[in-house]
């Protein structure tokens, strides 16, 4: 019999598919909104609560900060340069803090004299590729000189790499040592020549 009117059950078969289609499409899709919601069909209240919870909150000044943060265990030797950064600010901070003054008639002890800005170290920032956050973090780790720099070995740049986190390589990749040398040097016309201007 199938095979005798195949046509007809065919087209009775694509019939039953379309309708079939057409009813579970109009089911699944959701009805249309009358009406959308806003914030103001609240009123006013909600919003004069939330002003009074804003007039009356404290400000963050009332809050003291902790007077000491101590850093992690290892913030030293295998931290990210975050930790780093912030191990070396929380000692400047240390550094800064005076005791309090037991005596009323103590003297004020006399500041001394500004020491020239030699003593200081040079200005590692001349080195190409090394930014302000590298600059931060060289001196957290006591280095200061274009002279230290030039004498670092693979090894000094291998145990640097793991402390510079996403900045691991960049001594190498940008010749920091020979840039330092050049500079330690004072032969400013080898480095631009090799390295560009100053």
């Amino acid at each position: 019999m199938i095979s005798a009117n195949w046509l007809i059950f065919v087209v009775a078969l694509l019939v039953g598919i379309a309708i079939a289609y057409w009813l579970f499409a109009r089911a699944s899709r959701p009805a249309p909104r009358q009406h959308r919601p806003d914030v103001l069909d609240e009123g006013a209240a909600p919003a004069q609560r939330n002003q009074a919870l804003i007039d009356d909150a404290p400000p963050a000044a009332q809050f003291a900060a902790p007077v000491h943060i101590d850093p992690p265990a290892m913030a030293g030797t295998m931290a990210g340069i975050g930790e780093v950064i912030a191990v070396a600010a929380q000692e400047e901070v240390d550094a800064v803090k005076t005791p309090p003054q037991t005596i009323a008639a103590e003297p004020e002890p006399t500041p001394a004299p500004a020491a020239p800005a030699e003593a200081e170290g040079d200005d590692l920032r001349k080195i190409k590729g090394l930014g302000p956050k590298m600059l931060t973090l060289l001196h957290s780790l006591g280095v200061t000189r274009f002279a230290q720099i030039a004498a670092w070995t693979e090894g000094d740049l291998d145990e640097l790499d793991g402390k510079l986190g996403a900045f691991a390589g960049r001594p190498r990749r940008d010749n920091w040592v020979e840039q330092a040398r050049l500079l330690a040097s004072g032969d400013t016309g080898a480095y631009e020549g090799k390295f560009g201007k100053l």
